[in-house]
């Protein structure tokens, strides 16, 4: 009789438990289900808000470099060409100095200064941006203007990447603060990757005698690529973004030219400084198509990123496990 007792009584206590339970799990869907619908909820204000532009220039918004607010004649392609060149310039410098520092973090260095090796990359990574953007100013823009771009004008003059009078401010400094800036990013995700790579790879390539290079290029490397391409593009999203910085030092003016000594502009500045000298609603409707057209292209590069890192997130699992 007593265990036919017990058995009630254990089923009243376990109740409110599972009451708990419920709640809590009801309370986090609703939290999840929040976040999703802030962003819907911010893609469904900048398209409607975009729709006077949408419906005066159509498709010609996105090829048209004309951008005159006197005029109210508006064209993405200036902002649109500026966000992609010095992006891709980031990573054309960030991308080597990233990977290598997290394969020699993941790989060669010593235990001992790994930890606070990894602690200073992330520290830099939590640096604000506006700080990059003062240092770009009063340090790297005279440095520029006085020693590196009269040189390469001097040496690579005859390509038109190089060609025009140094500014030093412009696209070539835009381009290398937002790699300093990605550097952090890539190499913390990469290391991530690497360590990852469960041991027995490494031990089967040095059990058929590779040496440490070729343990880490074929069995390391090759094992993580995809979870590799996800940190550069993961980078990228950080670059497409980055609003502050890049202000102080592309130069702002609404061209597409094709050195990179010239000055230029992004998405992300042109909202940021324009958006208060809006005054009519075409110019506003302008502004936020180009912030929709960020929108759009900053959650395709980073769902694909995220899909690439996932895609080791197996091999992930069972290490841990």
């Amino acid at each position: 009789m007593s265990v036919v007792a017990a058995i009630p009584q254990s089923a009243e206590r376990a109740a409110p438990k599972n009451i708990g339970d419920r709640a809590l799990r009801i309370v986090l869907k609703a939290a999840a289900l929040a976040i999703v619908l802030l962003v819907l909820a911010m893609a469904f204000e900048m398209v409607r808000t975009s729709v006077p532009s949408m419906r005066t220039f159509g498709w010609s918004f996105l090829v048209t470099s004309t951008w005159d607010p006197v005029a109210e004649r508006f064209g993405a392609i200036p902002f649109v060409y500026g966000t992609l060149v010095s992006s891709f310039l980031a990573l054309l410098i960030a991308v080597p100095l990233g990977l290598g520092a997290a394969i020699y973090l993941a790989e060669l260095a010593p235990a001992r200064i790994r930890p606070p090796i990894a602690f200073l990359v992330e520290l830099v990574a939590a640096v604000p941006s506006v700080i990059y953007g003062l240092w770009g100013i009063f340090v790297l823009a005279p440095l520029l203007r006085t020693w590196v771009q009269p040189a390469l004008g001097k040496t690579l003059g005859y390509l038109p990447l190089f060609q025009g009078p140094p500014y030093g401010v412009g696209m070539l400094a835009a381009g290398i603060i937002l790699a300093i800036m990605v550097v952090p990013y890539i190499t913390a995700v990469s290391r991530e990757v690497l360590l990852a790579v469960p041991n027995t790879q490494r031990e089967a390539a040095l059990a058929l005698g590779a040496t440490r290079w070729e343990t880490t290029r074929i069995a390391v490397l090759r094992y993580g690529r995809s979870g590799l391409v996800g940190a550069i593009l993961l980078g990228l999203g950080r670059a497409l973004g980055e609003t502050m910085a890049v202000t102080m030092v592309i130069g702002n003016r609404p061209e597409v030219a094709i050195s990179l000594f010239a000055p230029g502009y992004t998405m992300a500045s042109v909202i940021a400084n324009e958006f208060t000298e809006a005054t009519s609603e075409i110019y506003l409707s302008a502004l936020i198509e180009i912030g929709l057209l960020l929108f759009v292209l900053t959650i395709v590069v980073n769902a694909l990123a995220r899909l690439l890192v996932w895609s080791v997130g197996g091999p992930v699992k069972t290490v841990r496990e």
